[in-house]
Formats: structure tokens, C-alpha cells, sequence
């Protein structure tokens, strides 16, 4: 008896893959561009992403917010995101498995050595098709950091920047701050 060939030709590839990058345990895993890239962020990348989320803090607070590393998922495309930080409306986490760019107020992206065209490229792409409002990348290679808005299919229509670290970087409503980046 031989073995029959398996059709796949109902198969939800995009479903499959992100239901499959859900499924690693005790790691950061995304899928990019249909890769999946599994990663393990580094101190230093670290403490800029917790010295961006403790200026934030007070404001998502007032604003009904929460701030988070969640998951992004990009409907109609081979992609979900784990951003650095996400800031949403605390009413949407309840329950959810992975939001949108569109339903963020805001997302931030601290580079890494290994990844960070991603960053700069892929990602701000991404985030401005899928409608992510405002979007800070905070790049450590080059010490600056970069905040984009008013998204649109082909990117986004507003770049402040970049900035050098130590650069205040204004944050427009509904934050309505300035982030101090010393010490980035």
C-alpha cells in the first residue's frame, strides 16, 4: 500500500503560521514578512524600552490605557508583531488574543544589532498600513530616535526626526508629553 499525498489546497497558511509562532514556549517569537524570527532581547535594549514605558506610565493610567508587549496581528499578510511597547484602550485587552495596529495608540520599537532594518523598514511600513497612529523608533545603532504619524497605505505623511538621544521628544494627543531620552 502506498502512501496517498495529503492536499493542502484548504489549508489557511497564514492561519497555520500564526497559530504555529503562538505556540513557542519562553520565547519572543514574530512572524516577519513569513519568517519566523525568534528573539531574546538583550539588556540594553531593555532598559530603553522600561526608561520609555515609566515616562508613559502616568499618562496611559489617565488615559484608560494599558502598556504592553502583546501581540499585533496584520490581517491579509504573513505578519505578527510582538512590539516593544503598545499602548491600548484597557477595555480592548480584556480577552484578546492579539489586536491590530489600528487599535493602538501608540507603538514603540527599541532596534536591535540582529534586526534593525526591520525596525526602521518592514515594520514602519506595517504599522502605518495597518494604521498604527503614532509610531516612535527608538534606534540604538545610530543613537536616535524617530517618531512617525498620520498613517497612510504607502507610510506615514508626518517624521519628526530622527533625533540624537538626549533629544525631548514631544508626544502628541491623546499623550500630550515629552519624553526625555538622556541616558537612551
Amino acid at each position: 500500500m502506498s502512501a496517498q499525498p495529503i492536499a493542502y489546497g484548504d489549508v489557511d497558511h497564514e492561519a497555520a503560521l500564526k497559530y504555529a509562532v503562538q505556540l513557542i514556549d519562553h520565547r519572543w517569537a514574530q512572524v516577519i514578512e513569513g519568517r519566523i524570527v525568534l528573539a531574546s532581547p538583550m539588556w540594553d535594549h531593555e532598559r530603553i524600552v522600561a526608561r520609555i514605558r515609566r515616562q508613559l506610565d502616568a499618562r496611559v493610567d489617565e488615559l484608560g490605557c494599558i502598556s504592553g508587549s502583546g501581540n499585533l496581528d496584520l490581517p491579509g499578510s504573513s505578519n505578527w508583531y510582538m512590539a516593544d511597547i503598545a499602548v491600548i484602550p484597557d477595555d480592548l485587552a480584556a480577552g484578546a488574543g492579539a489586536l491590530t495596529p489600528g487599535q493602538t495608540l501608540l507603538v514603540v520599537e527599541v532596534t536591535s544589532e540582529s534586526n534593525g532594518d526591520t525596525d526602521r523598514i518592514t515594520k514602519r511600513k506595517r504599522y502605518a498600513q495597518y494604521g498604527a497612529p503614532l509610531y516612535l523608533l527608538a534606534d540604538r545603532q545610530s543613537r536616535e530616535c524617530t517618531l512617525f504619524s498620520e498613517p497612510h497605505d504607502l507610510g506615514y505623511a508626518v517624521v519628526d526626526g530622527p533625533h540624537p538621544f538626549g533629544t525631548p521628544i514631544r508626544l502628541p494627543e491623546p499623550f500630550d508629553l515629552t519624553l526625555d531620552t538622556t541616558g537612551f
